[in-house]
C-alpha cells in the first residue's frame, strides 16, 4: 500500500510536467496568450487538477462490483441489514480523504507556484471543496450504474474502459471544453459528466463567476446527482432480481 501511495504521487507529478511542456508548446505555436479563452496558466491549472481529482475519484466501484458478481460474493451483500448503495459509499469514502490529501492538495499547491498563483482567490475557494464533494457523489453514482449492468453482462473490463473513455472526453477531464467545437460544447454541457470535471475546475479557475454563479453551478451537480442517485438505485433494485450465482 505504502509503494502503490508512493507511485501514485510520482505519477501525478510527472503527469503534471508533461501537461506543462505539451501545452507550453501548443501555446507557443499558436502565438497568443489567449486561446479560445484560457490562458497556458489556467489551462495548466485546469488539466493539472483534472488528473488530481482523477486520481482522487477513482473509486473502482465497478471492478469491486464486478468480480463480487463472478465470484458469487455479491450475493452475501442481501443477507445483511445494510444499504448496498451507501455501504459502499463508505468503503471507499476512507481513500477518497487519503487521496485527496496526498494528491488534490499537493497538486494544487504545486500548480500554483507553477502558475505564480494567478487562478483567483476568493470564494470560489470556498466553493470549489463543495463541487469537489458532489463530483465524488456524481462520480459514484455513474460507477453505481454502471457496475449493476455487470449483473446482465456478467463482465466488467470492457463495459468500464467504454465509461471512463465516455467520462473523460465528454467530462473535460482529458481535454479542456472550451477546446473543442461550439456544438459538441453544447451537448457535453447538457450531460452529467461536465459536472465531474468542467464544473468544479471552471470554479477554481474563472476570474468571471459571481456568487450566484457558484451557486447555480452547485445546483447543477446537486440535480444531476439526484437524478443518478435515484435511476441508480431503482435500476439496482430490478436488477438484483435476476442475479445468478453459480448457475442458481
Amino acid at each position: 500500500f505504502r509503494t502503490s501511495l508512493f507511485l501514485n504521487i510520482i505519477g501525478n507529478l510527472a503527469y503534471m510536467v508533461v501537461m506543462y511542456f505539451l501545452w507550453k508548446a501548443i501555446f507557443a505555436s499558436r502565438g497568443e496568450a489567449v486561446v479560445n479563452g484560457m490562458t497556458f496558466e489556467d489551462t495548466l491549472v485546469y488539466l493539472s487538477m483534472a488528473g488530481a481529482i482523477f486520481s482522487s475519484l477513482e473509486v473502482f466501484l465497478v471492478w469491486k462490483m464486478g468480480r463480487e458478481i463472478q465470484s458469487g460474493e455479491f450475493a452475501l451483500h442481501f443477507t445483511k441489514p445494510l444499504d448496498y448503495f451507501f455501504r459502499e459509499f463508505f468503503y471507499i469514502a476512507g481513500n477518497v480523504i487519503l487521496q485527496t490529501f496526498t494528491t488534490l492538495l499537493p497538486t494544487f499547491i504545486v500548480v500554483g507556484f507553477l502558475t505564480g498563483w494567478k487562478m483567483p482567490h476568493g470564494l470560489n475557494l470556498l466553493f470549489f471543496p463543495i463541487a469537489f464533494v458532489f463530483a465524488l457523489l456524481l462520480n459514484y453514482s455513474i460507477d453505481f450504474i454502471v457496475g449493476t449492468m455487470c449483473l446482465y453482462t456478467q463482465s466488467f473490463w470492457g463495459i468500464n474502459i467504454v465509461k471512463e473513455v465516455i467520462i473523460s472526453v465528454m467530462s473535460g477531464a482529458a481535454v479542456p471544453l472550451a477546446f473543442f467545437p461550439e456544438a459538441f460544447r453544447n451537448v457535453a454541457m447538457y450531460l452529467p459528466f461536465q459536472a465531474i470535471y468542467n464544473l468544479p475546475l471552471q470554479i477554481l479557475i474563472s476570474h468571471s463567476m459571481t456568487t450566484l454563479d457558484y451557486v447555480k453551478a452547485i445546483g447543477i451537480q446537486a440535480g444531476w446527482f439526484l437524478a443518478l442517485m435515484l435511476i441508480g438505485r431503482i435500476f439496482f433494485r430490478r436488477s438484483s432480481k435476476i442475479i445468478t450465482v453459480n448457475g442458481g
